[in-house]
């Protein structure tokens, strides 16, 4: 008898949250909002993750909270997402953050700097190392709320019209890289260029510049690249694993339900992982394919990464004996990365060695 008691009040208790459920959802209200991407609609990597996390966003509000994605260019400049978020000309904006080293270099720890984290490292660092916090305070002097984005993984050295083996080779090099790289470049001799990804076939071809980093295999192909500048260099020292971020105007998410930020949250991090899948998915056979049609694959020499790795650590001590918002972050930083390159040393790193050595024999 008290079974059945238990039984009749367990089934009404559960068809009341049946019948709550659909209620709930329709008592939130409906939110429709404008991002702004700094990327076209043509890398479909870094453009379609970002479309992914807007259908996710609709799908776990049930259809409440949709958010409208403009490419770069549509709304405004690639480089000016930051701006558009903070003025509140859009709320949300896809992004990386070094984009606006100009404004501080300390914007790069949510994105990369020169030796910096791997792609799986990084999301360590802001997941569970602290970065999340360290940014977030700094975030809030400029309006934002962040979320991450998606990584791209350690990226290519760039494309070079011709061979270079040492530091002297690089004398006068003029090169489409900008912040930190650009720094440490110009203390290597190179002449750093900022020319947007449209523009560098044409002033390679032209011999404006002499060489140009771009993304990975697989973004890299789709500008043609090779063909003017067939010396393929890696790896790409200061993009060790380059993340993107949502940037939210603080106001707008505050003034959102607490279920619609957690559903911000979520998606974002679903479309992390997805961007980083698709990457990893889909460089090995861009390499082969650029490889085939004439691209030469070669790594940076020790002598250039060694004076590399000296003008960067130079550089981030500068800034930090400059800048106390770039200092807080740094010193915390410094000790993580330390600590996950020992540890990568002992299983990760000697697991990957190895089975890159026995797949070549």
């Amino acid at each position: 008898m008290q079974r059945r008691s238990f039984l009749k009040k367990t089934a009404a208790g559960a068809g009341a949250a049946t019948l709550a459920a659909p209620a709930l959802a329709q008592a939130q209200p409906a939110v429709n909002w404008r991002l702004a991407s700094s990327f076209p609609k043509t890398l479909d990597t870094i453009f379609g993750s970002a479309d992914q996390f807007v259908k996710r966003v609709s799908q776990l509000t049930g259809g409440k909270f949709n958010i409208r994605q403009f490419a770069a260019g549509e709304i405004v400049p690639g480089l000016q997402v930051m701006d558009a978020v903070q003025a509140g000309t859009v709320e949300i904006g896809h992004t990386p953050a070094y984009y606006y080293f100009g404004k501080d270099p300390t914007f790069a720890f949510d994105c990369a700097v020169p030796f910096g984290l791997t792609s799986r490292q990084q999301t360590a660092w802001m997941d569970q190392g602290g970065g999340r916090e360290l940014l977030r305070d700094f975030y809030k002097g400029y309006g934002i709320i962040n979320l991450l984005g998606g990584n791209t993984g350690t990226q290519m050295g760039g494309w070079f019209r011709k061979e270079i083996r040492s530091v002297k080779d690089m004398q006068g090099l003029k090169m489409r890289v900008a912040g930190f790289a650009g720094r440490v470049m110009e203390r290597m001799g190179v002449v750093p260029q900022q020319i947007p990804a449209g523009d560098v076939y044409a002033a390679l071809e032209k011999g404006t510049i002499d060489a140009a980093e771009w993304v990975g295999p697989y973004d890299d192909e789709k500008l043609g690249l090779a063909r003017v500048a067939p010396h393929y260099y890696s790896p790409g020292w200061w993009e060790a694993g380059p993340q993107l971020s949502f940037y939210i105007n603080i106001k707008e998410w505050e003034k959102l339900p607490k279920e619609y930020q957690a559903a911000l949250e979520a998606a974002s991090y679903e479309c992390h992982v997805i961007m980083q899948a698709d990457y990893d998915a889909k460089n090995p056979a861009a390499l082969a394919r650029l490889l085939k049609n004439g691209a030469k694959l070669h790594n940076f020499s020790k002598d250039i990464m060694d004076a590399a790795y000296k003008h960067s650590a130079a550089v981030m001590e500068e800034e930090a004996a400059k800048n106390a918002r770039f200092k807080t972050i740094y010193e915390p930083w410094k000790k993580f990365r330390q600590a996950q390159n020992q540890w990568a040393s002992v299983a990760e790193a000697t697991m990957q060695n190895y089975l890159i050595s026995a797949t070549r024999r």
